[in-house]
């Protein structure tokens, strides 16, 4: 047989329920401790240390040991782009609930994917730019015009956050509840962290949901305008 990546292997670590449940509790981008993971996800701690056990050698899960504690998070953002196209594929099976995706509304319209915005807002924020020309849609990927760098720059952003340095400033995440593509990448991470820094959104503890404040319902619709109707976009060679 020809040498060809594992996928197997890997599916196999996100195969069980419980697994699968301790992957998705850290999609908000936050570490917890095996005892966290355990109690969220129904287990003790003993079989919760040997699925996250499984997970790390999967190379799905990261652990750090601070103290007597030891730490788990996602391992790269990569591993949250799987997730979350996983995520969004299951919700596209035949269900009781009349829409895919989380019944929360507050998860809905605006929550965390790993470290990037997702929900309405995240789906309204990929395509506002998107329709203006400030994201290019290039037959090897997705890549920040001229027009949108200097979007960004005024949103207070800086030079050396645009900089062409690893990982990659832009990319497209398939968005759970929307099934359309929201803002991932360096770029998805920094517009949050600034949209937050603005006090438009806030984060809510021990939930991936975000509120949107006062100020943020004035403001995001401003800096990131409903596209119209048509919401075609070109390829550019």
């Amino acid at each position: 047989m020809s040498e060809s990546p594992d996928i197997a292997t890997l599916a196999a670590a996100l195969a069980d329920p419980a697994r699968a449940a301790m992957v998705t509790r850290l999609m908000d981008g936050r570490a917890r401790t095996v005892t966290e993971l355990g109690a969220a996800s129904g287990l003790t701690k003993p079989s919760a240390s040997e699925h996250a056990t499984k997970l790390v050698a999967a190379g799905l899960l990261k652990a750090d040991r601070q103290g007597r504690h030891k730490y788990l998070a996602l391992a790269s953002p990569e591993v949250a782009h799987l997730i979350e196209g996983m995520m969004a594929l299951a919700g596209t099976k035949p269900s009781r609930l009349p829409l895919p995706g989380p019944r929360d509304p507050a998860m809905r319209e605006a929550r965390l994917c790993y470290n990037h915005l997702a929900g309405a807002l995240g789906v309204q924020l990929y395509e506002s730019l998107s329709t203006r020309g400030f994201l290019v849609h290039r037959s090897n990927g997705l890549d920040l015009s001229p027009e949108g760098r200097s979007f960004c720059l005024a949103l207070g952003l800086s030079t050396t956050d645009l900089s062409p340095t690893p990982p990659p400033l832009c990319r497209d995440c398939l968005d759970w509840s929307e099934r359309h593509s929201h803002l991932g990448g360096r770029l998805g991470r920094l517009l949050l962290a600034r949209i937050e820094a603005m006090g438009w959104l806030q984060r809510r503890e021990g939930s991936r949901a975000l509120t949107v404040t006062p100020k943020g319902r004035r403001a995001f619709p401003l800096a990131f305008p409903q596209p119209s109707l048509s919401k075609d976009i070109c390829l550019t060679a």
